[in-house]
């Protein structure tokens, strides 16, 4: 059943947007995470435009963060304080990259900038997430015991001044690079249509030592608060956000989610690491084919505007 969108300005088939969309819940769900690093390739492969498939997944990343920002909140998993620090980096890095997104798209380079985000950005996230996990599943099979630095270490972050103490989160730490990290995953969610929690829960882990009973709820909050700004910002600025699209996502998201926790918990950790870094990279990989290969169609016709 074809369905015409009206910002994207194109037909599609409804079951498959539906599909996608169940497909990249069915990740989420499995993997604990936004997706959008799925979504908005996927959207682009099957023709919809790059600035329209960013601005319409940044609504869907919202939808799907709120209901599981709600459920860590009611169990206290959520350190408010270091999410409101986060948050002062984010809102400058969306209002940043819907800037730079806007510009680039009246300079004609936001296709590229995009696609080349996206090789660069998953390649290399996918590389190392793989290679940990193989190491992981190796160690594991050797039975040798899994190494990882002791919580009470510090490095050079942890002498860094404006301290705070984030009592939820029990750790003693600079707002310096808690605002830098916002402000990063902000601006790379403006401009390529990703949550970045896949970015933001390693960060908060391995660099400032954040403990992981906060760190995917606050990460969800920073997701979700992020997300819903650069939705309005692209709805106000750029005009790019298509509801139709949005819902048909979020309809199929909320059901594959569902199936896709039930399978996480059946699956063991290094094995999930193991495969989402393979997801990644090779979501990667056909975005850098992509890129190479001759198009069938060697010319195209753009409306500049017309002169009376």
């Amino acid at each position: 059943m074809q369905l015409y969108l009206p910002i994207a300005d194109i037909p599609v088939n409804v079951f498959l947007i539906l599909a996608m969309g169940a497909a990249v819940g069915f990740v989420s769900g499995m993997f604990g995470i936004g997706g959008g690093f799925l979504m908005t390739p996927l959207l682009i492969f099957v023709g919809i435009a790059p600035a329209v498939a960013v601005a319409s997944v940044a609504s869907h990343i919202a939808a799907s963060s709120f209901s599981g920002a709600l459920s860590y909140w009611r169990r206290r998993a959520i350190d408010p304080l270091l999410a409101a620090v986060l948050l002062t980096g984010g809102s400058m890095g969306t209002a940043l990259g819907v800037w730079t997104f806007t510009l680039l798209r009246s300079l004609g380079q936001l296709d590229l900038m995009i696609a080349m985000s996206y090789v660069i950005l998953l390649t290399t996230v996918g590389a190392l997430m793989f290679w940990e996990g193989l190491r992981a599943l190796l160690r594991a099979r050797r039975g040798g015991p899994v190494t990882t630095r002791r919580p009470g270490s510090h490095v050079w972050i942890h002498g860094l001044p404006l301290k705070m103490r984030f009592k939820r989160s029990k750790i003693y730490l600079s707002v310096i690079p808690i605002v830098v990290i916002g402000l990063i995953i902000g601006f790379i969610g403006a401009v390529m249509g990703i949550g970045g929690g896949f970015i933001l829960v390693p960060l908060l882990i391995y660099v400032l030592r954040v403990p992981t009973s906060t760190v995917i709820g606050t990460s969800m909050v920073l997701t979700l608060v992020t997300m819903v700004f650069a939705t309005m910002l692209h709805a106000v600025t750029n005009h790019l956000v298509d509801a139709v699209l949005a819902l048909i996502l979020m309809v199929g998201g909320v059901t594959g989610a569902q199936f896709g926790a039930r399978a996480g918990q059946k699956i063991r950790g290094e094995h999930l690491r193991l495969l989402l870094g393979l997801l990644v990279l090779a979501v990667g990989v056909r975005f850098a084919v992509e890129l190479v290969i001759r198009p069938e169609d060697l010319f195209t016709i753009r409306e500049t505007g017309v002169t009376g």
